[in-house]
């Protein structure tokens, strides 16, 4: 069996599960690779992510500012003609693939202009194109659909912000009194995120990437979850800092179940999907893909490197995020998410007001980030002005995502991006590479 070279850069990979990661957890804190992998839980990978995101921001912000200088007194300086902009776009999208992602797809909705593209394969070793319309794993951006819920319960006036989650489930976190709900949204309970014990509890070799693979195809329950994160150490006391984490948003979705009576499938498909007319997103609990489909692919390094080569993640069972990011969609579907949430069709404008305002402002590389949504300045915005883009992005074993709309639900981007190299943060792909010129072509 190949084998990398240490724990820590396999400890890197299953902190993937983080903008956005056969052994008992009690035992696994007591490992040396075990605490390799508690040191990678603060989130190398969102940390990543978020960094990209915001100089993308900066950069087309910069593009932008140039666009007006160049124009002249009074004036404005033209937009590049519609299909030089579609053209541009597909280029980029072809680069991305050219640089190692393996499948693109992504969109751009605004009142002056439109575009859907895409590039690659759906599948690793495919040679069906990957299409505008295809399916793909967002992670993350579950969040902001749970999220949702969540804050449609508080607007019933099933529970507030500041309810104790113990008050609502008994025992949820035991020892653990004053967590709130707005805690878990926020990511300011202090869980540790537990997604790397979590699967590192079912990988016989924790140096081993084909026991790594295996353990991702495995069934997972919330309680495996509640079980490993309540056997770790905290990360601080609640409300005190922020720390990105899975098992946070899992336990909302036993409270959701818990207060509703419901299958969190059956409330995301009733109370978001349905409203919203998301009409090819699911939650699945089970491995497989049917239909057009982005399929996550993953590469470990090469054999000499101690990795396997590319491997297709066909077989993820979407219950390692459960509540977290178990969620399948389309770019149209993620714009009509974020122009639906942003302009009050799921939830209240005072709610809305309240889950875009930011808990954590100017962290060193989380984005602003709100209860389930996080905001990016809009590079859109006129001199001397700052607005927002709102929204989420999300990292999965195989597949980059993310989700953006502005403040006024007038412009959206969203884009699904597989092929990733496990082995290090930074991908040979640069994501700005695309959503650089899909931002400016909303302006």
């Amino acid at each position: 069996m190949r084998r990398r070279p240490t724990m820590l850069t396999l400890a890197t990979a299953v902190a993937l599960a983080l903008p956005a990661g056969g052994v008992a957890a009690a035992r696994a804190q007591q490992d040396e690779p075990a605490r390799a992998q508690e040191q990678q839980s603060s989130g190398p990978e969102e940390q990543s992510l978020a960094q990209e995101l915001s100089r993308a921001v900066e950069e087309a912000a910069r593009q932008r500012n140039g666009l007006r200088a160049q124009a002249a007194p009074g004036e404005t300086q033209a937009a590049p003609a519609g299909k030089e902009m579609r053209e541009a776009l597909d280029r980029a999208a072809r680069g991305l693939v050219e640089d190692g992602a393996v499948g693109v797809t992504a969109r751009v909705e605004s009142p002056g202009f439109d575009w859907a593209g895409s590039a690659g394969t759906r599948e690793l070793d495919g040679r069906a194109p990957a299409q505008p319309q295809d399916r793909f794993r967002v992670a993350s951006i579950t969040k902001t659909m749970v999220a949702t819920l969540v804050m449609q319960e508080v607007e019933a006036g099933t529970f507030t912000l500041q309810t104790p989650v113990n008050e609502i489930v008994p025992g949820l976190f035991p020892g653990r009194p004053g967590v709130t709900v707005e805690h878990l949204l926020s990511h300011r309970s202090g869980a540790q995120t537990a997604t790397d014990y979590v699967i590192a509890s079912r990988m016989e070799d924790p140096n081993s990437w084909e026991d790594f693979f295996e353990a991702i195809g495995q069934d997972y329950t919330a309680d495996d979850y509640l079980t490993v994160v309540n056997a770790l150490p905290w990360k601080f006391e609640p409300g005190t800092d922020v720390n990105y984490s899975n098992a946070g948003y899992v336990a909302l979705g036993v409270i959701l179940e818990e207060v509703t009576g419901e299958d969190l499938a059956d409330l995301l498909r009733d109370r978001v999907l349905r409203p919203a007319g998301m009409q090819h997103t699911a939650y699945p609990d089970e491995p497989g893909t049917r239909g057009p489909f982005l399929v996550g692919a993953a590469f470990t390094g090469t054999p000499e490197q101690g990795g396997i080569g590319w491997v297709s993640v066909d077989r993820f069972d979407p219950d390692v995020f459960g509540a977290s990011g178990a969620a399948t969609s389309t770019t149209k579907d993620l714009n009509k998410l974020t122009e639906a949430l942003i302009e009050g069709e799921l939830v209240g404008p005072e709610t809305v007001a309240d889950m875009v305002t930011p808990r954590t402002v100017n962290h060193e590389w989380l984005p602003d980030y709100g209860l389930g949504v996080y905001r990016l300045p809009d590079p859109c915005s006129e001199p001397g002005q700052t607005g927002w883009l709102y929204g989420h992005d999300g990292g999965a074993y195989g597949t980059v995502s993310l989700a953006l709309t502005s403040a006024d639900g007038s412009r959206q981007v969203s884009l699904g991006i597989t092929g990733r190299d496990l082995t290090q943060e930074i991908q040979p792909y640069d994501v700005a590479q695309l959503l650089v010129p899909m931002l400016l072509a909303t302006c």
